[in-house]
């Protein structure tokens, strides 16, 4: 064991003096462009991880803030936003409660209408909340003024609107707008409320189309009872186990439809909103891509320079074979020094990839178009579970592969390089 611990001291040696030898990292252009080569490669794909992470997250926590991650709604054939009422459901309110992984349970109810001011119109799904709605998305992105109030015995007439309508109609915190709605036989009617707050989620799409109010609001608008809602808004606590959740909540509405004769159905956030989470989840694969893309390139490039390496260093090969030291032992040498340039390559990838995302993170550089990528800059997220997994299996692959340029050292004769050199 000594011995074998001795020869493995004697190929890091070996290897740590090639990496630290100026001669040869000044002579030898292909190291150099091994180590730009891997560098880049690193950094590139923790830019690209890290966007893909964040438009993921970003938008399915702005698509959650703005719908919960279950709706309990009327079971009926009607997919639009408009569904028809149901009665509010004390035992069902009760087992959702009751289970461990709720978070959040509150009733909404919501109507379609127009803003209308003395500048322009705007078409909006005016959404009533009530008491125990998770507010921290609204909160966290609120750009001015107040949440709407809610509960209590008065009614407030209280308006959160979004800074893109207020910026289209002109209005401001404080401001008292004119609102028209179409009711179920036709006729329209109107109400007018007052602006409390604005809010910016970057999220045009939305942002363009939501307003919130108070629940009896919209119940008054309707023309329903206390009772009667749009439906449940439901939030847990492990998103990562969504489904589960969603099923559990959709046999407890079918039990009690079952029992006290309603008609109540549970749909997650995914089935809502498919095409975005279909989107999101092909993100995984141009992640898949561009990882396989930016290894192979720097692999090749990897290749190219052991093989240099090697054809410079035959004389000394040659000598250590001529000294007693076997094949594996010298490919060791060398995949040592593979490592060493990797290393390196990784380290100034990782200072690079972060910087960039940083720099995109905190200064906001890159902008988009919320029309068409429904977020208003590019987002960045970067997760230390997948960075480390990044670099530990980009170091290892190339490593590893590297056994395959080594193999050349089996062909070298010593007496022939000896000789000739």
């Amino acid at each position: 064991m000594h011995k074998i611990n001795e020869i493995l001291n004697l190929e890091l040696f070996i290897a740590r003096r090639l990496a630290l030898s100026p001669d040869e990292n000044s002579r030898n252009v292909m190291v150099r462009i091994a180590t730009a080569t891997v560098a880049i490669g690193i950094a590139v794909m923790i830019v690209a991880l890290a966007v893909i992470a964040g438009f993921k997250r970003e938008i399915t926590d702005k698509i959650i803030g703005f719908g919960a991650h279950v709706q309990v709604v009327n079971l009926d054939a009607n997919s639009s936003f408009e569904r028809d009422p149901i009665e509010r459901a004390p035992s069902f309110e009760q087992r959702v409660k009751g289970l461990d992984a709720t978070r959040s349970i509150a009733p909404f109810a919501v109507k379609g209408g127009i803003i209308r001011t003395s500048e322009a119109m705007q078409g909006v799904m005016l959404k009533g909340v009530a008491e125990g709605y998770d507010s921290t998305f609204f909160a966290a992105n609120m750009v001015r003024g107040s949440l709407p109030r809610v509960g209590g015995e008065e009614r407030h007439k209280d308006l959160l609107i979004s800074a893109s309508i207020a910026s289209m109609l002109r209005l401001d915190t404080a401001s008292r707008v004119e609102m028209l709605f179409v009711q179920e036989d036709g006729r329209p009617r109107r109400d007018r409320f007052k602006v409390c707050g604005v809010y910016s989620t970057g999220m045009g799409e939305m942002d363009d189309m939501i307003v919130v109010t108070e629940l009896r609001n919209v119940q008054r608008l309707n023309n329903w009872s206390e009772e009667q809602i749009t439906g449940y808004e439901i939030n847990t606590r492990d998103f990562s186990r969504l489904s589960e959740f969603s099923t559990e909540v959709d046999r407890i509405a079918a039990e009690v439809s079952l029992a006290e004769g309603r008609n109540l159905m549970a749909e997650d956030i995914e089935r809502r909103y498919p095409t975005i989470f279909d989107w999101l989840r092909a993100h995984n694969v141009n992640a898949l891509v561009i990882i396989v893309i930016m290894i192979a390139v720097a692999l090749m490039n990897m290749i190219s320079a052991m093989l240099i390496i090697l054809l410079e260093r035959t004389r000394m090969i040659g000598l250590l074979k001529a000294m007693g030291m076997r094949n594996g032992a010298i490919q060791r040498i060398f995949l040592y020094r593979s490592f060493y340039i990797v290393g390196r390559g990784a380290l100034w990838g990782n200072v690079i990839g972060l910087a960039i995302c940083a720099l995109q993170r905190w200064g906001h550089i890159i902008k988009l178009d919320p029309s068409g990528y429904m977020l208003s800059e590019v987002p960045i997220c970067v997760e230390w579970w997948w960075l480390v997994a990044l670099n530990v299996g980009t170091v290892a692959v190339i490593v590893v592969l590297m056994v395959i340029p080594t193999m050349i050292i089996s062909f070298i004769k010593p007496d022939t390089t000896i000789r000739y050199q």
